[in-house]
């Protein structure tokens, strides 16, 4: 999902006569964070210098007909915020300040060489990216504008660029989320009151839609799969998964059917996610897809839509961070702790996130599925070794909504072989202390976990969403 960014440089025209070239020389460097956002897949609308309010309004008239997700207003040198501040409040997005010298240091020798003072004042001009970053960090703050502030050089300071990159990719996390349309099919596990949520605010705070969906639409689905649909779902499915030799075929048939019947109320829904639980009664046509969709919402998690099990609304939002940011995102709760070795066990019984494996990711049958009703298949795996994230979206008492996270390592050892997913996972707090404090954020008893240590992308996208982040460790 490419971003579209707003770009422009911010000067002075009464400096352009006065100092031969430096004009030039300040495009140029915009030219160089024009080309330096392109490679980072953003789609840059560059409005050049903007040193004047009369350049202020055509620039701004100019994006009222194209669509603009972020700002990125360099301070090439000194310029007035009255000059900005009219533009920036018409575009009416998040800012982000480069306030970027051209090299890490400033050139007193340089400086001290050139025998004309009047020059030596347009090089130090040059080198002035700092000047307007407290009185534009002043006028913003009245106005009530969100911004983010970057000082660093345009050279030989990559942190600059990776600080950049990561609110890129966070703005990417918040218009896939404004994008992304969750289903929610049958109804809470009766009395699991830590997953009940309130979709009304999670929309609003999050951006989501939410699509209530009804079970006879997927039995329906479930009735129309034709043989060469269940042929093609077969092939997914050896592809992707080892079967147990100990699946019943009926069971496996089962579940083929009922996956691609998933895979039509997604597509004829236009959704990005789905939360789901039922149970019905025994020997209900209902309780016959509920207790064959593990295998299907695996692939579809696999696939980049992730489902979450009992009806958990708030964590198949998490996982859909996940997913956005290419970490995976795989649904899981505590599972156990192993003190001696200071490590805790979390997993669940799907669906599960193969593409985020250590080795085979495996298809088993299960005689009885713990708390609901009926038999089936089930994924038992294990995530990969490695630096991993668990996040939890939580609401508290006042709606307000959390972004939960804490970054450790999944670690090799052993797991409970009882067809689920299931892993070792270790924290900078000792086991008994995560498991602590992670209680005590308040989250729901599920989270997601995915691959790679994100917290810094999480804590700008809570900015961006304007909810609050907590760190647990």
């Amino acid at each position: 999902m490419s971003l579209n960014v707003a770009l422009f440089g911010i000067g002075l025209d009464t400096y352009w006569p006065q100092f031969s070239g430096l004009e030039q020389r300040l495009t140029g460097y915009l030219q160089q964070i024009d080309q330096r956002l392109t490679k980072l897949n953003a789609t840059v609308i560059n409005g050049g210098l903007i040193d004047s309010v009369a350049k202020a309004d055509t620039f701004a008239t100019q994006l009222q007909s194209q669509p603009v997700d972020a700002i990125v207003l360099y301070i090439s040198t000194y310029a007035l915020s009255s000059t900005v501040l009219p533009l920036v409040q018409k575009i009416n997005k998040p800012v982000i300040i480069l306030a970027l010298q051209p090299e890490l240091g400033l050139p007193y020798g340089k400086i001290r060489d050139m025998a004309d003072r009047g020059e030596r004042t347009g090089e130090w001009l040059a080198h002035c990216q700092a000047c307007s970053a407290p009185e534009l960090a002043n006028v913003f703050n009245r106005a009530g504008i969100r911004y983010q502030l970057l000082v660093g050089a345009l050279q030989g300071d990559e942190y600059v660029w990776q600080q950049t990159e990561q609110w890129l990719q966070a703005l990417e996390v918040q218009k896939g989320l404004a994008a992304c349309q969750v289903g929610v099919l049958g109804h809470y596990y009766d009395g699991m009151v830590d997953v009940y949520s309130n979709m009304t605010n999670l929309s609003a705070r999050l951006g989501v839609r939410f699509k209530p969906l009804e079970m006879c639409e997927l039995a329906e689905y479930r009735e129309q799969v034709a043989a060469d649909t269940s042929t093609q779902k077969w092939q997914e499915v050896e592809a992707s998964l080892q079967i147990d030799p100990a699946c019943e075929k009926a069971e496996l048939d089962r579940a083929v059917q009922t996956a691609c019947a998933m895979d039509k109320l997604i597509e004829n829904n236009h959704l990005g996610a789905l939360a789901y639980y039922y149970e019905g009664r025994n020997g209900n046509a209902y309780e016959n897809i509920i207790t064959s969709i593990i295998l299907g919402n695996t692939l579809l998690t696999q696939r980049g839509v992730p489902v979450a099990g009992e009806y958990e609304i708030k964590n198949v939002l998490a996982m859909k961070i996940q997913q956005l940011l290419g970490a995976g995102g795989s649904f899981s709760e505590p599972y156990g702790i192993e003190f001696a070795d200071d490590v805790v066990l979390w997993g669940h019984d799907g669906p599960a996130h193969p593409l985020m494996a250590q080795g085979d990711v495996r298809l088993v049958p299960l005689p009885v599925y713990h708390g609901k009703p009926g038999k089936g298949v089930s994924i038992q795996m294990t995530v990969k070794p490695g630096p991993v994230t668990f996040l939890s979206i939580v609401e508290d008492a006042q709606n307000g909504v959390r972004l939960q996270y804490a970054e450790g390592q999944a670690v090799t050892g052993e797991v409970l072989d009882i067809g689920n997913t299931n892993s070792r996972y270790r924290f900078p707090l000792s086991a008994r202390d995560f498991t602590t404090q992670w209680c005590l954020g308040g989250p729901a008893h599920h989270c997601a976990i995915g691959l790679g240590h994100q917290g810094e992308v999480l804590e700008k996208l809570a900015w961006l969403l304007d909810v609050q982040s907590v760190k647990i460790c």
